[in-house]
C-alpha cells in the first residue's frame, strides 16, 4: 500500500483517487473545500497559493500527483494554479524533508503553439504565445528542475462523465463547424483513460520512465469530423458552418485561421505499455451517449 497525495483534487483527481483507493492505497485529496470528496479519499483542506496551509502535509508520502486547474481563463488564475501552487507544494515537501518516490504534474498540450496541423511529440519545441501555455510551461520547468523524481503528463482535451457541453451544443444547435481550408485538428482523451495513464506512470519502473509524456488518444481528429459524427449519433441536424469573422486570428498574422491546430503523438506513452480503453473519440463518446441516454 502506498500513501498518495492528490494536490488539486477536482474532476480528474477525484476519479483518480477513487481508483487508487480501490487498488488498496491510502489517498489524500487536497483542495480548498474538500467536503465534496467521496469517503474513499481522505480530505486535506488547504490552499495551494497559501504556503501556511501546507505545513502539515500527510507524511511520509510515496507519491504526489499535482492536478490543480485554473478557476477561470485569466492570467492571474493560471499563474496561481500552474506556477505559484507548484512552487508552494514543492517548497513544502522540501521543508518537511519529504522525498516521495515520484511527483506527477498534470500538464496540457496547450504548451505547444502549432497552428497548421503539424505533428508534435515530447521533443517538439514549446513556444506558446498564450498566457495559459506560458504559465503551464513555467510549472513544468519547476517540476522538472526540482530534486524529486518528476513526470510531466501533457493531456489533451479531457472529456467524460459530467462533461457533456459539446454534446449539448450539438443537440441545441449552438455548435458550428469551421469553414474550408486548413482542418482544425483536436486532441482528446477520456477521463477514465486519464486516470489510467496516471496510475500506469505511478507503477512504471523507474528504468523505463521518461520525464515527459503526451497523453491523448490514438486519433487526432478534425473538429468538423467529430461534430458531424456526434450529430449523426444523436440524429440531429448537422452543425452550421461558422463565419470567417468568428475565427480567432493567429498572432503576428493577417490570416484568419484557428489559433491552436496540431496533431499530438502518443507514441511514447503507448511504447511504455499503455493501452487505451477509448482509443478514439468514437469509442469515448459512444460510451458517454449510452451511459447518459443522450441518443
Amino acid at each position: 500500500m502506498s500513501r498518495i497525495l492528490i494536490a488539486g483534487c477536482g474532476y480528474l483527481g477525484t476519479a483518480l483517487g477513487s481508483s487508487l483507493n480501490a487498488a488498496g492505497h491510502e489517498v489524500w485529496g487536497l483542495k480548498r473545500q474538500p467536503l465534496d470528496l467521496p469517503p474513499t479519499i481522505r480530505s486535506f483542506a488547504a490552499d495551494l497559493t497559501d504556503p501556511s496551509t501546507l505545513t502539515k502535509l500527510p507524511q511520509p508520502l510515496d507519491y504526489v500527483i499535482y492536478s490543480a486547474a485554473a478557476t477561470s481563463f485569466s492570467e492571474a488564475d493560471y499563474q496561481s494554479a500552474y506556477y505559484i501552487g507548484v512552487y508552494n507544494i514543492l517548497s513544502s515537501l522540501q521543508k518537511l524533508s519529504q522525498q516521495p518516490q515520484r511527483f506527477l504534474f498534470v500538464s496540457s498540450t496547450s504548451v505547444y503553439n502549432q497552428h497548421q496541423g503539424e505533428w508534435v511529440d515530447e521533443d517538439t519545441s514549446t513556444q506558446s504565445d498564450s498566457f495559459s501555455g506560458l504559465c503551464i510551461r513555467k510549472g513544468e520547468e519547476l517540476v522538472l528542475n526540482s530534486p524529486l523524481p518528476a513526470v510531466v503528463v501533457r493531456f489533451g482535451g479531457i472529456y467524460g462523465p459530467g462533461r457533456s457541453r459539446l454534446i449539448d451544443s450539438i443537440r441545441n444547435g449552438g455548435a458550428t463547424r469551421t469553414p474550408g481550408g486548413i482542418p482544425l485538428y483536436t486532441n482528446r482523451i477520456h477521463r477514465d483513460d486519464c486516470t489510467r495513464v496516471l496510475e500506469h506512470l505511478i507503477y512504471l519502473p523507474i528504468s523505463n520512465l521518461k520525464s515527459i509524456y503526451i497523453a491523448v488518444d490514438n486519433e487526432p481528429a478534425p473538429l468538423n469530423e467529430v461534430l458531424l459524427w456526434i450529430a449523426s449519433q444523436l440524429g440531429v441536424s448537422e452543425p452550421s458552418v461558422a463565419l470567417q469573422s468568428q475565427l480567432k486570428p493567429v498572432a503576428n498574422s493577417n490570416a484568419w485561421r484557428p489559433r491552436a491546430n496540431k496533431r499530438c503523438l502518443n507514441t511514447r506513452l503507448r511504447d511504455s505499455g499503455f493501452q487505451f480503453l477509448y482509443p478514439s473519440y468514437r469509442e469515448g463518446y459512444s460510451a458517454l451517449l449510452s451511459a447518459t441516454d443522450l441518443i
